[in-house]
């Protein structure tokens, strides 16, 4: 790497980073807090120390841009039926075993094609596509902090809402910072079972729940994804776990989203989720409490239909990510005047 004036203009000095003795920094974006050698770049590969100080090379080059339906993210209770302008650069500090967009997370900005996009210009761009919204999705978005909090700001200034796709691997500080411009979240919660988490991630379990809870404390509007793995995070136990969890803490009326596993990446010799799997996994779910609890990647077993929790009506009714109908008026069941938790306008 070049002197710090000779950096490329997608390199900015990172925040959240701490010097230490002998020109290393200790980055303290994120839980593995990685402590950096000159030349040396973190977990994450885009977080690099040059000459004692900390940058970051994901700004203004993202390598994956989309106009997406809210649903896919997936969000079900925020907006629907709306379009997302969704965006990514390369890099993840997470090493999942499953990933299924690892040639852009587990890869570096200067080793695939990306596009050259400023925080202005990103907006701009959302707003040509008639998007009202931005999600920073695909990748994990903590890695590009710096290029999402400018390009959160901006949109916000324009009424834009801000949605981020995430493991939730952040620590607190620049979560809190963050939240101030990020309208709806969904987490990904990989299992619950930490010996787990770090074979299947890298990381670990606490540092998520905290994600959860801190974002429910902002009220950043939450859902969360758990994707059921056979031989890893499928069994009864574990859910009943998660389940008994999420309802000791407060959060019985997030959306939940059990999502099928298809054979990716370094785990291709595991079989998809079964049916009865995922169909066993809702059903402990509300019977533990939880109101709004949905199947994904699996069509034909209509989980992904949303259900009024008091008088078990169809409210929304989806085939993929399209809207086939949708009856609440207000937050209110059509039919009987429940109020569904949502941003539902």
């Amino acid at each position: 790497m070049n002197s710090p004036s000779e950096i490329d203009k997608y390199t900015r000095t990172a925040l959240f980073r701490k010097k230490l003795d002998g020109k290393a920094v200790r980055c303290e974006l994120c839980p593995h807090n990685c402590i950096i050698h000159q030349e040396k770049t973190g977990i994450c590969k885009v977080r690099i120390n040059h000459q004692g100080e900390l940058f970051t090379t994901t700004y203004g080059n993202p390598c994956s841009l989309s106009i997406d339906p809210i649903e896919k993210k997936p969000l079900f209770h925020f907006l629907p039926g709306i379009d997302i302008f969704s965006m990514a650069t390369a890099g993840c500090n997470f090493r999942c075993l499953n990933c299924q967009n690892y040639r852009i997370s587990q890869t570096t900005p200067d080793q695939i094609q990306h596009y050259d996009l400023t925080p202005e210009n990103a907006v701009q761009q959302a707003l040509l596509n008639n998007t009202k919204s931005i999600a920073f999705t695909y990748t994990e978005p903590t890695v590009f902090y710096e290029y999402m909090l400018e390009t959160a700001k901006i949109a916000h200034q324009k009424g834009i809402k801000i949605v981020i796709v995430s493991n939730g691997y952040i620590n607190k500080e620049p979560l809190l910072e963050l939240s101030k411009y990020i309208d709806a979240a969904n987490i990904d919660l990989k299992c619950f079972d930490d010996k787990i988490y770090r074979q299947l991630t890298g990381g670990s379990l606490q540092p998520v729940l905290d994600t959860l809870i801190t974002l429910k404390e902002r009220k950043v509007w939450l859902e969360i994804t758990n994707l059921l793995i056979p031989e890893y995070s499928e069994s009864k136990e574990k859910i009943e776990k998660l389940c008994k969890w999420l309802m000791e803490n407060g959060f019985e009326e997030t959306p939940l989203h059990f999502s099928r596993f298809f054979p990716t990446y370094k785990l291709t010799s595991i079989s998809p989720t079964t049916a009865s799997t995922l169909i066993a996994a809702k059903e402990i779910a509300e019977n533990s409490g939880l109101k709004y609890v949905y199947i994904g990647n699996l069509p034909g077993l209509h989980g992904e239909n949303t259900i009024c929790p008091h008088c078990k009506k169809m409210l929304i009714e989806r085939r993929a990510y399209e809207i086939m109908k949708n009856i609440i008026s207000d937050g209110l069941c059509g039919f009987c005047g429940e109020l569904i938790a949502g941003i539902w306008q």
